[in-house]
């Protein structure tokens, strides 16, 4: 295989992730505007930022099982057109019901183009890339909300917000098709010589999950509940969401690149859910109004969660899944990592029976028994 058409087609992966993570995420800053311009209650908006889960959830089990059965380049580009429809719908209409509908549609795109893409990364450059489409995907998640929160602040034009995820997702979706794909290479760590039951499908999931409903849990809550919750302490909320999003998703960013770079261990599996328990906690504590210190410091403990154990899940994935279930695990993997999208709505149906701090105090507590569960695999030597 030439390196050089193998990086072409990598940088089509990349570009398609990347525009999906925007897609995805711009709408965490595009929702003050809307609140703000078209009087959509907040809960409306919470429920249109979580029901783009209910269109992705099947869409990413699905765009895995598709990537194992027909490769993973044509569910790709199928998942970028339909993300750029998405927003386009949002783009002429701003109204509930056509928020609805636009999130569900982005929802769809981006399930594809999540779990087929880093399979086709995995495909590309084995473990290395699998871990690279997380950063790039990462980057995408983190600079979207940044730009459309610039956007809000300069002028409250929300078609311009939407318009440009679309002319990214057009953009990339083109590349894609022009820089082609690349021959297939083995999964690392899978040759004749490994033993069949190192690898099993049972065994990679029961690694990886409990890392995942840590990965978009943490995320939505700094940049959604967190942000919400400090509000009044800032003289333009507009930024919140980006300031939220640069503190999550750059203690993320750093957390992935330190763990590439000098090759952490599995310890960092643990080491990312106790973030989250301290996240969280924090929060908790915190209560309803957050002062802007505790603010900034459960957003990077929870960014930090959310780079180590997105990682560390992809990583188990791809340590542990036969290679003819790889893309069906990678889709199963995110399904559980995007049922985070659905904890601001969760949020605040249960804040007025319950207060502010329970939610938070309860989850805190679950973080802390992933993390335990991860220590209990390494001393018992499972993840060999």
């Amino acid at each position: 295989m030439s390196i050089r058409q193998s990086t072409r087609a990598f940088i089509g992966v990349a570009l398609l992730l990347f525009t999906a993570g925007w897609a995805a995420n711009h709408f965490a800053s595009a929702l003050v505007l809307i609140r703000d311009q078209q009087g959509v209650s907040s809960l409306m908006v919470n429920a249109a930022f979580g029901i783009y889960a209910l269109g992705m959830l099947p869409c990413l089990l699905l765009g895995g099982v598709f990537s194992d059965r027909f490769g993973p380049r044509p569910i790709v580009l199928a998942g970028g057109v339909i993300s750029a429809l998405g927003n386009l719908l949002m783009l002429f209409n701003h109204d509930g019901a056509w928020l609805l509908v636009g999130r569900f549609v982005v929802g769809i795109g981006v399930g594809l183009v999540v779990s087929a893409g880093t399979a086709w990364a995995g495909r590309l450059r084995g473990g290395g890339g699998v871990t690279l489409a997380g950063i790039i995907l990462t980057l995408g998640f983190a600079i979207g909300p940044i730009v459309a929160s610039l956007i809000g602040a300069a002028t409250p034009n929300l078609p311009l917000i939407f318009a440009v995820s679309v002319v990214l997702s057009v953009i990339a979706v083109v590349m894609g098709m022009l820089l082609g794909d690349a021959p297939r290479i083995p999964i690392e760590g899978e040759s004749a010589s490994t033993p069949r039951q190192t690898r099993s499908l049972n065994k990679a999931l029961a690694v990886s999950l409990p890392m995942a409903i840590w990965v978009f849990s943490c995320i939505t809550t700094a940049v959604i509940i967190l942000a919400a919750r400090s509000a009044s302490h800032l003289d333009s909320p507009i930024l919140l969401p980006a300031i939220s999003a640069a503190l999550a998703f750059g203690a993320g960013l750093l957390m992935q690149y330190l763990a590439r770079t000098f090759s952490w261990g599995r310890l960092s599996g643990t080491v990312g859910a106790l973030a989250a328990t301290l996240g969280y906690g924090l929060a908790a504590y915190g209560g309803e109004d957050l002062t802007v210190l505790i603010f900034i410091i459960a957003a990077l403990l929870l960014g930090t969660a959310y780079g180590l154990c997105l990682r560390e899940g992809l990583l188990g994935i791809n340590t542990y899944t036969p290679m003819k279930q790889h893309g069906t695990a990678i889709g199963i993997y995110y399904v559980f990592t995007y049922f985070g999208f659905a904890f601001p709505f969760i949020f605040d149906l249960v804040t007025p029976h319950v207060g502010a701090r329970a939610p938070l105090i309860v989850i805190a507590l679950l973080a802390l028994c992933s993390a335990v569960v991860r220590a209990v695999q390494i001393r018992r030597g499972y993840l060999v």
